[in-house]
């Protein structure tokens, strides 16, 4: 009895102790609210319930490549340049970087208690989407072409923002993007229906974001803005409810892209709903729990017109309310950031960790006769239209940074009296003059080497722009040659005798053919961001030796890519490419040369020794793909591991790389998805994904 007794007074004990989980607080809070409160605290601009302590948020914040669209903080390059990085662990650090400027000033929004735009902890990033295409737009804001490499560095962007999953407050949220098979076209993505076999779903659209779910803990997945197979993305049951849900146990947010909702019924668009009530209750029923735009404002008459049960809205509310909780939004909670400085924000440590990302992120892509680095006392010009531009180097969805350094600035300091003016115009409709090139020629009279900083810009190439240039449309290109006019600039610097050295500034690939002819060395640079001339200078001269890799093909011309409304895989990207390519996906040259030994596997470990036999320490990216001999349809090789090295001047490393069920996930139409594929395979390590690069081992798993 005197047990018994214990018992009970241990299970009372317990009750009055009890923590409500997130979730239960939620419960509790969502019993008290109105109709009209719950359709609030489901769109971006949630309006707060002050009544029951609940303040107004705003979902809505960027963290692209730094704290976004609200004023100050550092400016990183964009992720297709840092994808050129290959580095793991560096993405990892500059995520954190951009976390924790964003709890500082997330910490300065509130000083007047509400959160306004762009001032929140939740973060619309990274996009994950596979850049299948060189012509679209968007594409600078990705990770590059291949899946394997897409996951592991949307993986770090994850780790970096969130922080520690088990914190007791979540330091912010990451989203992945866009949620499914959506990569362009810009003009058409509000009506675009994408088509696609469950291979091509399974093997490449989808792999990613099955990595930030179920392996990173990602928090938010944003749908978007296209068709999937006939049905909007934010209200497909079989994305949401099937799959992202279902079979990857999804736990977290589901948000439309914005005024995404919209699209299911606007006139010219998918055509999918009679009215924006029909189009609410799709998607709360598929599964969007809450709504960038205005759609859900119209949650009420949807309830009274019979088309959703108010019942219904409680999965969505619980998620909400309990993610609010657990970032410490409804606790007032920074405790655990406020050691975290304001001047953290583009502060000194901020700053040098861009320039470090910018010095990797460059690809050195052709040096004729050792040109680079330059040797000083040379006599150099810098010009271009890309030489003085600052925005150019802030890329897209980006901070406004106190500080950035142009390279014309950076070689300033370097040459006095340097030599540098615009040349030619980024892009124009008609040739230049005669006069306008002997006017050129005449200010480079007395020089050996032209820097030329062009390639194009996110003034033309971005999400749905209203360009309608040459070569551009909509923000996509229709072409991936270099401008018209920087062509025939270089053409003529050529015939004139100069060499000429190529800094490319894009987010895309570019058709480089004739540039490999007129010019000496060509530097893929991105827009490498706040430190990127500084970067490029360094570079240049030789203090840093290039190490970047190429994210994505480089095609010769648009001629060897398929259409581009076509989003099947077959002629698409180094996995399925069967032609030439300029430069192949993982391509990258350095001032050293490096050697690689016979690779073997040791138990169920890849080892390869890579030798530096040149004259300077310097960073290789050793990379493993693989092939099934058996699998005539699948790709032609996929990326499964990849490290970067740093290995001193004479040395040998020895790099290893684990042979998992992973490394040999395969198609299986049985299963309807990747699997671990026992049989023949053959393991291909080398310096890029070019055949002649490679080196084989036959291996049965």
């Amino acid at each position: 009895m005197k047990q018994l007794k214990l018992l009970l007074l241990a299970i009372v004990v317990a009750a009055c102790t009890h923590n409500p989980t997130p979730e239960e607080r939620a419960q509790s809070l969502i019993s008290q609210l109105t109709l009209e409160e719950k359709a609030s605290l489901m769109r971006h601009d949630d309006g707060g319930v002050e009544r029951l302590g609940i303040r107004p948020y705003n979902w809505w914040n960027e963290a692209l490549h730094g704290v976004a669209r609200n004023g100050k903080a550092t400016t990183f390059p964009q992720p297709i340049g840092m994808a050129a990085s290959f580095d793991e662990p560096l993405v990892e650090q500059v995520f954190t970087a951009v976390s924790d400027e964003g709890r500082v000033k997330h910490r300065q929004g509130m000083a007047d208690g509400v959160s306004d735009w762009y001032e929140g902890i939740t973060f619309w990033t990274p996009n994950i989407n596979i850049f299948r295409d060189p012509r679209w737009g968007r594409g600078m804001e990705t990770y590059g072409e291949d899946p394997y490499l897409t996951g592991q560095l949307g993986m770090a962007v994850v780790r970096g923002l969130q922080g520690p999953l088990d914190a007791p407050v979540l330091k912010t949220h990451a989203c992945a993007k866009h949620f499914a098979v959506h990569s362009g076209p810009e003009w058409n993505r509000h009506s675009f229906d994408a088509e696609v076999s469950d291979r091509d779903l399974r093997e490449t659209y989808l792999p990613a974001f099955k990595d930030l779910v179920t392996k990173a803990g990602v928090q938010e997945v944003m749908i978007a803005y296209n068709r999937f197979r006939g049905v909007p993305c934010g209200a497909n049951r079989f994305l949401i409810d099937t799959v992202l849900r279902g079979e990857w146990k999804f736990r977290g947010l589901v948000v439309s892209d914005c005024w995404a909702i919209h699209d299911f019924f606007m006139e010219g668009r998918h055509g999918y709903c009679e009215d924006v009530t029909q189009a609410v209750s799709e998607a709360v029923r598929a599964g969007t729990d809450f709504n960038c735009g205005e759609s859900y404002r119209h949650i009420p008459e949807t309830v009274a017109a019979g088309l959703l049960d108010e019942a219904e809205l409680e999965p969505a509310l619980t998620r909400i309310l309990a993610a609010r909780i657990r970032l410490g939004e409804l606790d007032d909670n920074d405790a655990a950031w406020a050691d975290l400085s304001d001047d953290i924000v583009e502060g000194p440590a901020h700053r040098a960790l861009a320039r470090q990302m910018a010095q990797e992120s460059m690809v050195l892509l052709q040096n004729k006769d050792g040109i680079l680095p330059l040797v000083p006392g040379a006599r150099i010009a810098v010009i271009g239209p890309n030489a003085d531009d600052k925005e150019m180097l802030w890329g897209n969805y980006n901070p406004i940074p106190e500080q950035t350094v142009t390279l014309a600035e950076a070689m300033r300091e370097r040459i006095p009296g340097l030599v540098s003016f615009q040349g030619c115009e980024l892009v124009r409709r008609e040739p230049l003059s005669a006069q306008e090139i002997a006017g050129v020629l005449k200010q480079l009279k007395d020089i050996d080497i032209v820097v030329f900083a062009g390639g194009i810009s996110p003034k033309v190439e971005g999400e749905e722009m209203p360009v309608d240039l040459p070569g551009f449309r909509g923000g996509d290109r229709t072409d991936i040659e270099l401008p018209a006019v920087q062509r025939q600039l270089l053409a003529a610097l050529h015939q004139a005798g100069k060499r000429v050295v190529l800094v490319n500034f894009s987010g895309s690939a570019m058709g480089l053919v004739p540039e490999t002819q007129h010019c000496d060395a060509i530097v893929q640079a991105w827009y490498p961001g706040e430190e990127g001339g500084t970067a490029l200078a360094e570079l240049l001269f030789g203090d840093v030796v290039p190490s970047g890799k190429l994210p994505v093909t480089f095609y010769r011309s648009i001629e060897q890519v398929p259409d581009y409304e076509n989003y099947d895989m077959q002629g698409r990207t180094y996995r399925y490419f069967k032609g030439e390519a300029l430069f192949p996906f993982g391509y990258g040259l350095s001032y050293t040369h490096f050697a690689y030994g016979a690779p073997r596997v040791n138990g169920s470990v890849l080892e390869v020794p890579v030798t530096n036999d040149g004259a300077c320490d310097a960073d290789e990216v050793v990379q493993l793909y693989v092939r099934q001999p058996a699998d005539a349809e699948g790709p032609l090789k996929s990326l499964r591991g990849f490290r970067r090295v740093h290995i001193p001047a004479g040395a040998t490393v020895t790099v290893s790389f684990p042979l998992t069920a992973e490394t040999f996930l395969g198609w299986s139409p049985e299963a309807g998805d990747m699997v671990p594929v026992k049989g023949a395979w053959e393991l291909l390590v080398g310096g890029s994904s070019a055949d002649k690069a490679l080196q084989r081992v036959a291996y049965s798993y």
